[in-house]
């Protein structure tokens, strides 16, 4: 999820109260678009980021956003996910946990579960993760419990503070943070790590996050070479980073991986939200050829996409969801 995406679904929402953001959100009347949707979970994301000053209504918020992993749609399911692990809020920890582990969740709400536990940097999330790692039948969700056990481990060492770390553009938690500026790395010394598949994964997310934030054509360049990866999880990835830089170079790239049809959905969505959100001219035929692709994380992606995509191209500040 870009930051300008996140952006564009915190678009406040006036008058609204926590109650009618949580029936939109889990869509009690049954007729509130996907978008709509995104823009309450988003809106009820600010409260709950309130903890420090709002303990009441931020723990509030987050049982409200939790109450949608009762949903059908894996897309919003993943979201909430994601949601719930940038809020900084450890009242999310048990909802997450419980996603984490329940294999009725299809895998990329668990794996997005698994993030969001290392983004919270909860040290007490450690056993699940491990529990995770060692037993889930998904790949992607036994890379994501690596990555999660790795960050939480960093997050508490002395080598965070130790470390020279560039202040990132984008307000995300990511998977990894970027490598240290200690040392003055070229693209292609970042890009050599980022493809070296004899790395540990959590020092190749660490290449991944300071070739990002390098921002130029040529490391958004670099970066696209992982998205020839085997393993779906580092290519969608990239394909999120993509959406934060908005960089217009990789739009070629992101449309191949978009239409490859064995390609992993967790993928093909994040490619095509990365499109949303970078929202040249020659995405919106792109994204609309995919509104009735058979693979519904796809599909949806596609209809969140073009909103972002009309989002950027016009000059309407707010939303308000209906």
């Amino acid at each position: 999820m870009s930051t300008d995406f996140e952006r564009h679904f915190q678009e406040s929402v006036e008058g609204s109260s926590l109650e009618s953001l949580r029936d939109i959100l889990v869509n009690k009347s049954g007729e509130n678009e996907l978008a709509n949707r995104f823009r309450a979970l988003f809106n009820l994301k600010c409260v709950a980021e309130e903890f420090e000053t709002k303990p009441e209504e931020a723990r509030k918020a987050v049982d409200y956003i939790s109450e949608a992993f009762g949903d059908s749609s894996e897309l919003l399911k993943h979201e909430v996910a994601y949601v719930l692990g940038q809020t900084k809020n450890l009242h999310s920890v048990n909802a997450l946990r419980r996603a984490t582990l329940d294999q009725n969740q299809q895998c990329m709400v668990r794996h997005e579960a698994a993030e969001a536990l290392g983004a919270l940097g909860d040290k007490d999330s450690l056993d699940v993760l491990e529990e995770a790692y060692k037993n889930d039948p998904s790949l992607a969700v036994r890379e994501t419990c690596e990555l999660a056990i790795n960050r939480i481990k960093w997050q508490h060492s002395d080598a965070k503070e130790r470390e020279n770390l560039q202040q990132s553009l984008y307000s995300s938690i990511d998977p990894a943070p970027p490598l240290a500026l200690d040392k003055d790395y070229k693209v292609d010394e970042l890009k050599s790590i980022l493809n070296d598949t004899e790395r540990p994964l959590f020092e190749r997310y660490r290449a991944m996050f300071r070739l990002r934030d390098v921002g130029t054509d040529e490391a958004a360049l670099a970066l696209a070479t992982g998205l020839d990866d085997e393993s779906a999880l580092f290519k969608h990835e990239i394909a999120y980073v993509f959406g934060q830089m908005g960089n217009k170079v990789v739009v070629p790239k992101l449309v191949e991986v978009l239409g490859r049809k064995e390609e992993a959905p967790m993928v093909r969505h994040e490619a095509a939200e990365a499109l949303g959100a970078i929202a040249s001219d020659e995405v919106l035929p792109v994204l609309k050829s995919y509104l009735n692709d058979e693979v519904d994380v796809v599909r949806e992606s596609a209809i969140v996409a073009l909103d972002m995509y009309e989002y950027e191209n016009s000059n309407e500040l707010e939303y308000a969801p209906a």
